[in-house]
């Protein structure tokens, strides 16, 4: 069954085929959003779960900084903000090698550079949030930055606002 349809968003205005399953069932659950946020918002959302899954755990911390982060994106309450992570969390897991590269090559087609660069520096928030950035989410993090279309230098540079929390910085 399609994330949109356990969803239960159907055929929602706006739709394209391009839109994969994953995007379309997160969007559909917003349905109070205007179409085109809701579509930013799901892929937002599911890419943020993608590095907090990079390591195959996305602990509460991590959690609770995707929560925060599309509760101010989209002014959503805190159950919708909620309902929002669990589905990407939920995504990301079921999903992850299937979808990762679709659906941020979609957000990457639909959105700014400006909004993927903010979306880049959530998702270092995010893998930062339980106080380390592991080896594979850093790696995950550089691949991330090459979809949307940055350089590895230009990904490099926020990377040193985290430099305290990666792990190969760390003393053992």
């Amino acid at each position: 069954m399609s994330l949109l349809r356990f969803l239960g968003i159907g055929n929602r205005e706006g739709n394209s085929r391009d839109e994969s399953d994953t995007v379309r069932k997160i969007a559909g659950r917003l349905e109070r959003l205007p179409a085109d946020q809701a579509k930013f918002l799901a892929g937002f959302a599911y890419v943020l779960a993608r590095v907090a899954h990079a390591d195959l755990e996305i602990d509460s911390s991590e959690t609770q900084e995707m929560e925060r982060i599309v509760r101010e994106l989209a002014h959503l309450t805190e159950e919708e903000g909620v309902l929002v992570v669990e589905i990407a969390k939920s995504q990301a897991r079921m999903l992850g090698g299937t979808e990762n590269y679709v659906v941020t090559r979609e957000f990457r087609n639909a959105t700014t550079r400006e909004q993927r660069g903010e979306l880049l520096q959530c998702l270092y928030a995010v893998a930062a949030a339980d106080g380390t950035i592991s080896g594979v989410e850093s790696s995950e993090l550089t691949a991330i930055g090459e979809e949307l279309g940055f350089t590895r230098p230009e990904a490099a540079a926020l990377r040193v606002q985290y430099r305290d929390k990666l792990s190969v910085m760390k003393k053992p």
